[in-house]
């Protein structure tokens, strides 16, 4: 451990964690007036997600240091997925149409585009910006942030091996990309409890999205039970077990092609966390067809959500607002650059009138991946967690090719 945090104990720190989300959701839950005035405006996951953010920026607690984001994103999540697909109706979410791809390609090149638009426009009121750290190229550092915002850390390090971006000029991307990304993701957590607003100005058809929630919960209360000790012990028991199964064979999977077929590494297939998550997703998928799927009348999907609000006071752990301040440019250049992702994915989102939930998840499975999409998604409803990690999954795919293109027009903007 670090000694950057004043609590250096991961033990002490999921201590404060789960003491937070306990808080959260138990005052969520109460009739005192205060609290019902907090949560009239305050989402749940947003507190979950933002109070963590503040131990780390404040200095209780070093993200940096702690373990927890590790196992968290490794056991919870695809343990989670799992939960969270059981009971998904797989023929239903093939009806929300080709809306959630269109709104995820336009979020790709919103990304691809608005790296050179946010250097060419910040380098015009000040030029220095160009000059990078040490010497080194502002727009090598800004091909990682790319690479991070279409596919995830896999792509940023292929970025960084392609582009050559110094170590000190990576770690203040790095910043900026975590950073603004969060940010944003912040806000959709916020509209994800109240979405009508959006699709109203959007003019969006949520029809297939309300029939999917409307199923799930018609289904969800058909099989409805008390859960007694074994059902919960079932519950975990499979998901971790086919998260341990997916561990086992992704990491097999990753050696095998990385060894054999490095050509594949442009596609993030000798990643061990790519497979894990497809293994995952793939595992509660084929379980929604067998009598396992039962198991969602005695709380599968919400044990589900509970390691996953887990995972979200993990990913707030490792947020420093502080950050902000040691190259401000760089985080300008941040800012309107997700800006202008964010614009181009509204003005699509109204000409195809496609509700506010596909713009939320076409952005995250570009910028925030795997991680952080079935999160968003699920803020909207649990039922919806599995659209938002096929969409992560694209990323995974076309975040190199996407990256690459980003890393040439910001050569380019800074050539000329």
């Amino acid at each position: 451990m670090g000694d950057n945090g004043l609590i250096q104990d991961d033990a002490v720190v999921f201590g404060l964690l789960m003491a937070v989300l306990g808080l959260v959701f138990y005052t969520s839950a109460s009739d005192h007036p205060i609290f019902k005035a907090i949560y009239r405006f305050v989402p749940v996951v947003l507190l979950c997600y933002f109070i963590p953010a503040l131990f780390n920026t404040f200095g209780l607690v070093s993200g940096a240091d702690s373990g927890l984001y590790f196992v968290a994103s490794r056991y919870l999540l695809p343990t989670s997925l799992v939960l969270l697909t059981l009971s998904i109706d797989l023929k239903s979410i093939m009806k929300l149409g080709p809306k959630a791809l269109i709104m995820f390609l336009t979020g790709t090149f919103g990304i691809i585009l608005g790296g050179p638009f946010s250097l060419v426009l910040v380098s015009t009121l000040f030029p220095e910006v160009l000059g990078g750290v040490g010497g080194d190229e502002t727009w090598r550092g800004l091909a990682t942030i790319a690479g991070s915002w279409i596919g995830g850390s896999a792509n940023q390090t292929a970025m960084l091996e392609v582009f050559g971006a110094s170590p000190i000029l990576f770690s203040q991307m790095i910043a900026v990309d975590v950073i603004v990304a969060n940010l944003w993701m912040a806000f959709l957590l916020y509209w994800a409890a109240k979405p009508s607003l959006p699709d109203k100005l959007l003019k969006a058809d949520t029809s297939a999205i309300t029939q999917l929630k409307e199923k799930v919960e018609n289904y969800q209360n058909s099989i409805l039970k008390i859960p007694r000790l074994s059902d919960t012990m079932a519950i975990l028991g499979l998901g971790f077990t086919i998260t341990g199964l997916s561990h086992f064979l992704g990491g097999n999977l990753a050696a095998y092609i990385a060894e054999n077929h490095p050509s594949l590494k442009q596609y993030s297939l000798d990643s061990p966390f790519f497979w894990l998550v497809i293994l995952a997703t793939t595992g509660g998928l084929m379980l929604s067809f067998t009598r396992w799927r039962k198991l969602e009348g005695v709380g599968a999907s919400r044990m589900g959500s509970v390691l996953l609000y887990v995972l979200v006071a993990t990913i707030g752990l490792q947020m420093d607002l502080r950050a902000v301040l040691d190259n401000p440019l760089f985080f300008l250049i941040g800012i309107i650059w997700m800006a202008f992702h964010i614009f181009f994915m509204l003005l699509v989102a109204f000409l195809i009138r496609a509700p506010f939930f596909y713009v939320a998840i076409g952005s995250q499975a570009n910028v925030g991946g795997a991680a952080s999409a079935p999160i968003v998604a699920s803020a909207f409803h649990p039922a919806l967690a599995p659209v938002g990690v096929l969409l992560a999954v694209l990323g995974y795919a076309l975040g190199t090719y996407g990256a690459y293109i980003c890393g040439l027009l910001l050569q380019f903007v800074f050539g000329n």
